[in-house]
């Protein structure tokens, strides 16, 4: 028996750093057990399809890195990423009107990664920093771990309120002036919602006038399911402020499109930034695994990448389809949500009869849940501690992952939920 089943106190406890003394873990990490439950169906984590994943072209691709590459791809490779990969990531950024050359990118293991660098390198305890809310909760995990000072700002049907964010920032409180914001414009990480362009020009005029960093994570864009995606805020920056001014680091993976367990994600900045957080890097892994990086450089440059991205929007299309229909036919006005042009989420919010709002209704709304074998992220999970009120009766849901008879199916279990938990 270990020392943290027996419950015994670790050797080591008096040594923690205060900030991991009593450390909150990830609150959809913290799902997982319910997820081994018979017949449990799950619409919380954002997992890409495994029905999607291209094992086959995968396969050509790690064949041919250890192949034609394999010194390159079993050493250690340089911190900034292997220039294969850089080149064909230049060229994928390319194709969603980002201009950029392998210089103007660090390539991280994941996208996470690229933001917890920027973090160690843009943001000392007590900074303030803006971040959208709802907000992806391994970026406000990432945040509290660094003391940052969280500051939220709201969002709408669609996307991050900018006239909110020039209100709060012609009347800032605070001593210290804001380092940077965190947005996710295409298809946001939890709320689905995509910014427009009109909104991009102002945030990234925002930012050149105050002078804070914005933090584009675009790990979604390319999941659109119409042609109505909006120029990129890094694209946005080049244009308004030059790429010398850009105020725009943006970050992106291939997590979402191609396959989490490659763990390749990069990050285009200026030179200074992008010279401080490869330093960065050097002390957290050294090189994001060459091996994974030249696996990904031959699938993207083998022709494979377009076609099972646009099976991927189709596909998700229709999940999206079933959901949005499912919850608008079951629940009618019992529920409300914009239905997204991309990604994979939804997010809701349940409207209960007069009176019955508040914490309790929402903790008998998640335990009726997994009663009744459906699983979804609450709330809660997507704000600060000092910024949730009203949330917990907001659930993310996502229809990656599940088929469309699976989602069919939780559709209905959240119904006979929410008639549980109001009985």
């Amino acid at each position: 028996m270990s020392i943290a089943e027996s419950g015994m106190q670790s050797p080591t406890a008096h040594l923690f750093n205060p900030l991991f003394a009593q450390p909150e873990g990830s609150p959809i990490r913290e799902l997982f057990p319910y997820l081994s439950r018979p017949g449990m169906l799950s619409l919380a984590g954002g997992y890409p399809s495994p029905s999607l994943f291209d094992a086959e072209g995968l396969q050509h691709a790690a064949q041919a890195a250890l192949q034609q590459d394999a010194a390159a791809s079993l050493q250690y490779g340089a911190s900034e990423g292997q220039l294969p990969l850089r080149d064909a990531l230049a060229a994928l950024c390319a194709t969603r009107g980002v201009q950029c050359t392998p210089a103007d990118m660090l390539v991280t293991t994941g996208s996470q990664q690229a933001f917890d660098l920027l973090v160690k390198v843009l943001v000392a305890p007590g900074d303030p920093v803006l971040v959208e809310v709802p907000a992806y909760p391994a970026t406000l995990q990432t945040l509290k771990l660094a003391q940052a000072r969280i500051i939220a700002v709201p969002t709408d049907a669609q996307g991050l309120d900018t006239d909110a964010l020039e209100a709060l920032l012609s009347q800032w409180p605070h001593e210290r002036r804001p380092k940077l914001l965190y947005t996710v414009p295409n298809f946001s990480n939890p709320g689905g919602t995509l910014l427009p362009a009109a909104r991009r020009e102002a945030l990234v005029d925002l930012a050149h006038r105050h002078g804070f960093a914005i933090v584009e994570d675009d790990p979604y864009g390319e999941l659109r399911f119409d042609q109505g995606c909006e120029p990129s805020l890094y694209a946005t920056g080049q244009v308004r402020c030059g790429a010398a001014a850009n105020p725009v680091v943006y970050l992106s993976s291939l997590s979402k499109t191609v396959a989490p367990a490659l763990r390749i994600g990069w990050m285009l900045a200026d030179a200074q930034l992008l010279r401080r957080c490869t330093i960065a890097k050097q002390t957290a892994d050294l090189c994001t695994s060459p091996l994974a990086q030249l696996i990904a450089a031959h699938y993207l440059r083998s022709g494979r990448y377009a076609p099972r991205l646009a099976q991927a929007c189709a596909e998700y299309a229709a999940r999206m389809d079933a959901l949005c229909s499912g919850l608008q036919s079951a629940l009618g006005d019992q529920i409300r949500f914009v239905r997204p042009r991309g990604g994979m989420f939804v997010w809701a919010e349940w409207l209960p009869p007069q009176g019955r709002a508040g914490d309790a209704l929402a903790r008998a709304l998640f335990t009726a849940a997994v009663e009744q074998g459906v699983l979804y992220v609450p709330g809660k999970a997507f704000f600060p501690a000092d910024a949730a009120p009203g949330s917990g009766l907001c659930m993310r849901l996502s229809y990656a992952a599940p088929t469309v008879p699976q989602i069919t199916e939780a559709v209905a279990r959240l119904g006979r939920a929410w008639g549980q938990a109001l009985s």
